[in-house]
């Protein structure tokens, strides 16, 4: 079915300008939900409503919401750029990827604009003449780094008003942690020339102060200056403590930073890796949002442009795994940033820079997994997605015990049904468990009654135990609580159809009202209501979307492995059949005696085989050969 705009909207779409610029789409409360640039307004804005659009998902939820689209008309592309990154940064609107963390980054700043630079901490850049670095992970990592140098590079960090003329230093000369220009000690081309060896430091070129310092602590120690060598020595020392963190890449490349993307599902994490004179100074992992439904290309773009806007340097040259509509403007857009120097993308298919790419992919998927982890270890996250999930759902208190339910079904084979249950918000994967359908094994696959029958076993196990004895001995595991608990909200995997299976079970066995019960749609993560026609769709950057997301994900996940064991297990059993001398009767025995694992059969010894009634040692020779 067509999509049919409203009539003010299709006013706006036979109006717009073949200009490039920015357009605002905003919902029926007037707030802007989303910010685009194009080369041509008419041309974009019009194919969010034409039969283009009609394979993604995102679009279609994108455009349900319009009520209104405002134009800003540009003279450049790139002008539609910086306007469109400026729009997202002050609406933050609901369909945008966006950095996740809004944090600023902390930098090392050296206010090279003084007379006698100092040296700070900041997570603010600016455009002022001094030189930044990083960014830095974390605020202890600076730390860690500024008292490392400042043994090699002592620097000042005191008020004092530089002249020379001070009658004495303070303590930090005497502990040579200052060099004490304040005394005359040093002047100021010496101190300078210090500070601008730091920032070689830092910058990646230690070659020129490494081979300065070990020329001078070897003539100290011809003449016997001990001290004077010693103190070269340390210096040297921390020199290397900071740069062993920098790994030798390629002495041809200068300033060059690798961006690469890990998907998982719904999640987006961007990896980079700054390499400045031919070695690896550092890295950054950034989680994404509203990054589902789009393309790789796309996510990278935005990332390109929200990253680089604060950024304290600009690289000569970006390298990305694939490449990204609008390059050239997003080069010219780099261009001006770095004051006209250029600025190339590249997309390299072989040789140093694409091993690069992958490397830098390896740690993107490795840091998705690290943030995955933490997110789940992280008992005041999941109280927070908790909390917005009750209020969210409306239900009467917070959903410490969810249990979701997934169909996994290929041409109606081996139909499985999985139950997983997530307790305080995080996985108990011992209360994991799995159905394997048997009413719908012969009449083709059919999800509905599959469900019905994993709801319906699962309800039978709470309604025996309700008249059942708890035996329990001190400290043992009670195995039956897991269905003896009743959940505070069921989750079932899929739509409006697979709802009203799981409310007609409900109803069967007097449990309706009893708890909360919801659907997830996977296209749009719609959550569907008994009795309700028009679904919940949750803030794509709540803590409770992320987390509906991983218990369903999580179901769906069980499902796919317990679907793939049970055909695994069946080609298994019917491989049995083909060793010469098996048929069913003897088939059927060495599975009882193996107790029903083609695993145990495959590893039993010839002599555990023979012990078989029926099996002679030339039909065991031929288990072990074929299986």
């Amino acid at each position: 079915m067509t999509f049919k705009p409203s009539e003010h909207i299709s006013r706006i779409l036979a109006s717009l300008p073949g200009k490039p610029g920015c357009y605002l789409m905003k919902d029926k409360d007037g707030r802007i939900i989303y910010v685009g640039k194009a080369k041509r307004l008419r041309n974009r804005v019009r194919s969010y409503f034409n039969s283009s659009a009609e394979g993604n998902p995102k679009t279609l939820r994108l455009r349900e919401n319009i009520v209104d689209i405002e134009i800003i008309v540009t003279e450049t592309e790139v002008q539609a750029l910086i306007t469109e990154e400026t729009l997202i940064k002050q609406h933050q609107p609901f369909y945008n990827i966006s950095l996740k963390d809004d944090k600023h980054y902390p930098y090392i700043k050296i206010n090279w604009q003084d007379a006698y630079p100092k040296i700070e901490t900041t997570r603010r850049i600016a455009k002022d003449g001094n030189r930044y670095f990083g960014p830095y992970a974390a605020m202890w990592a600076v730390q860690n780094t500024l008292r490392t140098l400042r043994r090699a590079f002592p620097y000042l960090t005191c008020d004092r008003v530089i002249n020379g003329q001070d009658a004495r230093a303070c303590l930090f000369y005497d502990i040579k942690l200052c060099n004490a220009p304040c005394i005359g000690a040093v002047n100021q081309a010496e101190y300078r020339a210090m500070i601008s060896e730091l920032m070689d430091v830092l910058s990646g070129r230690s070659e020129g102060v490494v081979k300065r310092i070990t020329a001078e602590m070897s003539a100290a120690a011809e003449v016997l200056d001990f001290e004077r060598a010693a103190a070269l020595r340390d210096q040297l020392k921390a020199i290397e403590y900071i740069t062993q963190r920098h790994k030798a890449v390629n002495p041809a490349m200068t300033d060059h930073d690798v961006i690469a993307l890990a998907r998982d599902k719904n999640e987006a994490c961007v990896q980079i890796l700054f390499i400045r004179n031919g070695k690896l100074v550092g890295s950054d992992a950034r989680m994404l949002g509203g990054a589902d439904g789009e393309p790789d290309s796309e996510v990278l773009a935005q990332f390109i442009t929200q990253f680089y806007t604060e950024a304290a340097e600009i690289p000569t040259e970006l390298i990305l795994p694939n490449e990204v509509e609008e390059a050239r403007i997003i080069e010219q857009w780099l261009k001006d940033k770095r004051s006209g120097s250029k600025v190339t993308i590249t997309v390299p298919k072989r040789g140093n820079k694409r091993d690069l790419v992958k490397m830098a992919e390896e740690n993107a998927g490795e840091a998705l997994r690290m943030i995955r982890e933490q997110w789940e270890a992280d008992t005041h996250k999941q109280e927070e997605a908790l909390g917005e999930l009750q209020t969210a759902l409306n239900l009467p208190r917070p959903p410490n015990r969810i249990e979701c339910y997934d169909i996994s079904t290929t041409q109606g084979t081996a139909i499985v049904a999985s139950r997983v249950v997530f307790v305080q918000g995080a996985p108990r994967k011992s209360e994991y468990r799995r159905f394997n359908i048997k009413t719908v094994t012969h009449s083709g696959p059919d999800d509905f009654q599959s469900m019905r029958e994993a709801l319906t076993r699962r309800f039978t196990r709470w309604q025996n135990q309700q008249d059942a004895p708890t035996q329990v001995a001190p400290g043992a595991v009670d195995h039956d609580e897991t269905w003896r608990l009743l959940p505070d909200l069921l989750m079932i995997d899929g739509g409006k159809g697979q709802l009203g299976v799981a409310v007609e079970v409900l109803q069967e066995f007097g449990l309706m009202g009893r708890f909360p019960v919801v659907s997830l749609a996977k296209q749009f993560e719609e959550i569907y209501f008994p009795g309700q026609s028009a679904p919940l769709i949750l803030n794509r950057r709540s803590p409770a979307l992320y987390l509906v997301q991983r218990v369903r994900d999580e179901a769906h996940r069980y499902a796919i492995t317990s679907h793939r064991q049970q055909r695994n297990k069946a080609g298994m059993a019917s491989r049995l059949e083909t060793v010469p001398g098996i048929g069913p009767k003897r088939r059927k025995s060495l599975l009882k005696a193996f107790s029903n694992s083609i695993d145990a059969i495959r590893n039993a010894s010839v002599e555990q085989l023979t012990a078989i009634p029926g099996i002679t040692e030339e039909i065991a020779l031929s288990i072990k050969e074929l299986l």
